[in-house]
Order: C-alpha cells, then structure tokens, then sequence
C-alpha cells in the first residue's frame, strides 16, 4: 500500500464528532472527568488545551518568566488563586513548572518547560515583582488569594486598587513600608506574614514590626474582624517576642480555641494597655486565663462572650494589678451571686466600672458598700475618701 492510502486510512478511524460540540458543552463534561484524567486529555489536542486551563481556578507558579510572556493569562485565563513565591524566590524554583489545583485539596502536576532558564541562583528584582504583580492585576481582576514575595509597596497597590475582590493575602520577605499598598484591600480577611528562611533559618534583614501592624490595622479594618483561627502552628514561644508599642488588643466575631496560638497572641500583645472581646466564640475560662501574660492592661472590656464565667474572669482581673476599668456586657455564665469578696473589693477601687452581664444583673448586695449611679446608660463608681 501507498503511504498516502495508510494516512487515509488512519484519518479515516479518527473521531471528530467532539468538534460538533460548543465550548461550554465541553467544559461541562470535563468538570465531571476525575482529576487524574486531566493531563491526558488536556494533551488531545488544542482546543482541549485551553479549555482545561479555563477549568483551573488555583495554581502556584515555578517560573517567572511563563508570567513575563504572557502564557500563563493565554492558558489558565480563570485564576482566582496564585501563589507566585516559589517561581520569584528563584532559590526554591530550581526546575520550571507549575502546580495545578481544581478544587482545594486536589492538585496535579503538570511541568511546562520555558524557553529561558536562570543560571545564577537570587531572588528576582524588585522591578520584575512590581511588573509581574502589574500584569496578574490586570488579567485576574476577581482574584480572591495570592501568595508573594518580596513586593513593593507599588506592586501591592496595583493589586488593591484593581482586585477588588482579594480576600487572602501572603507575604514573604516584605516591611513595613510595603503594607502602605494594601490600604485599597477593602475586603480583605486573611493576612499571612511570612519571614524569609534560608537553609531552615529566619533572617531578619526585612521584618514588620509594630509599624507595619498599625498600618495594617488603620487600613484594613474588616481584616481585624470575623476572624475564623489563628495560626495554629506559631513557632515557639522564646521567638516571637513582643511588640512594645502596640497599646490595644481589639478582637471581634473571633473563633479563639486554640491553646497554643491564643497564648502565642497574647505573649506578642503583652504590653498592651486595653484589651477588647466582643463576639468571640469559643473563649473558655482557660483560654482567657492566658491573658493574664499582659501585665499592664489598665481596660478590660467583654461583650457576648457567653462562655465565661465569673470564676474565670476573676482570676485574671485580680492578676492584673492596674486594672482602672471594667466593662461586662451580655455575658451570660458571669453572675451576680458569684461575685466573691476579693473581686468585689476589686471593683471598689475602679475608676470606671460598667457591669451588666446580663439583663437583671444590678450588683445588689455583692457589692454593697460601693456607690454606685447610673449615667448615659453605663454604671460608674465613686471612689471614697
């Protein structure tokens, strides 16, 4: 036989029947395929190609340079999740690539090799990060996460300004100057500070510190509430230090159960003046025992922490030597007929004291002896003498 009748034949027993079929028909049918099978049939043809990459909502990125050529918007043009630290931390990317995620807890790997490779082993310039983090702003404008590494203040700004929908945000390697840009981050509710590691080790050539915290808390206001956990896995205790200049602790609508990241909170918030519960679920005696490690607090206020009771709020209050203020709302399991002589004598020498822990709660004879008046809806007492 000829071999121009073997092609025919051969072109003859192909199926070209999917070549009827619309993209979104397509793309339903490949949302119900195992992920296992995606490679494979991604690399059928073209098409195939580029309507698997419209299914790829998360992926991290090992070479910078298939961002700086445009082919990453041209083959996952549906992104909603990036983390680009490995491919601009150029240590941690020896070997070009990337990593897919269709759904959160499934990935697969899929190397995609590229036409230029680094020879010398650095992190990438902070002109190329600003340029990169320019472009992903613009062609994933509902982006919800993004991982980077040492961004500018610039190239954070670009993020914010146009992603209006980021929600989770990770830094590797950035300042404190650097979190200025993330001021238009209006709804951002997940933030991760992450320091550099070298062969197992944190440098400390760029750290945020109480600075960078008070920028983050001026700008991002909803980031400091509806808090759902606290990193679980801080490190140890003799590493995280304090931060000296932060004054208040204000936390609102957060899940605290966590032993050892709540005590890690309060270790880095020691010298805090005030501290502020509204809402927070889950905060058991034990766990508010720990914040007995401020030593200074002089404000205490709680609001709806209805796991606490009167024995676990007392060992902490006469712990705390400069207590000037007081402040229990709607906190159901703190009672009247609880209130032992030790913490009544605590609230004698108060300069504020509002107490309401629940509707009916008037301080009757517990605390008798302490004057006491209404005024704009708070309960005050007067000092004697």
């Amino acid at each position: 036989k000829s071999p121009n009748s073997s092609s025919n034949m051969h072109n003859s027993k192909l199926d070209y029947s999917s070549l009827l079929l619309s993209d979104q028909l397509l793309l339903r049918v490949f949302s119900k395929l195992p992920i296992s099978h995606l490679v494979s049939t991604s690399l059928v043809c073209k098409r195939w190609l580029f309507l698997h990459g419209r299914l790829v909502q998360s992926l991290k990125l090992l070479d910078w340079h298939f961002l700086e050529s445009g082919r990453l918007f041209a083959r996952f043009p549906a992104l909603t999740q990036i983390d680009t630290v490995p491919s601009s931390c150029l240590r941690l990317a020896p070997n070009s690539g990337v990593l897919l995620s269709f759904k959160p807890s499934s990935f697969f790997s899929l190397p995609i090799s590229s036409s230029t490779s680094s020879t010398h082993h650095d992190d990438l310039s902070s002109d190329r990060i600003h340029q990169g983090l320019h472009l992903i702003a613009q062609k994933y404008p509902n982006l919800r996460r993004i991982a980077v590494f040492g961004a500018s203040e610039y190239g954070l700004a670009t993020l914010s300004d146009t992603c209006r929908t980021l929600q989770e945000l990770e830094l590797h390697c950035c300042g404190d100057l650097s979190l200025k840009g993330i001021s238009g981050c209006v709804n951002l509710q997940v933030m991760k500070l992450t320091a550099r590691m070298d062969g197992g080790f944190f440098t400390t050539s760029v750290v945020v510190s109480d600075i960078g915290l008070t920028i983050l808390a001026q700008n991002c206001k909803r980031l400091l509430r509806s808090c759902k956990s606290i990193d679980s896995n801080p490190g140890l205790d003799e590493h995280l230090g304090v931060c000296p200049m932060l004054q208040e602790l204000h936390l609102e609508r957060c899940h605290l159960r966590d032993m050892k990241s709540t005590k890690s909170l309060f270790l880095v918030c020691g010298n805090v003046r005030d501290i502020v519960l509204r809402n927070c679920w889950g905060f058991q005696d034990d766990l508010f025992a720990l914040a007995s490690l401020c030593r200074r607090v002089k404000l205490l206020y709680l609001e709806h922490c209805s796991l606490l009771t009167t024995g676990g709020l007392e060992s902490v209050l006469l712990s705390w030597k400069g207590l000037q203020r007081l402040m229990v709302v709607s906190c159901s399991k703190i009672k009247d007929n609880e209130v032992t002589p030790e913490l009544a004598s605590l609230f004698y020498v108060l300069k504020e004291l509002k107490w309401r822990p629940d509707t009916r709660s008037l301080l009757s004879a517990e605390l008798e002896g302490i004057r006491m008046w209404r005024k704009g809806g708070k309960f005050f007492t007067s000092l004697k003498g």
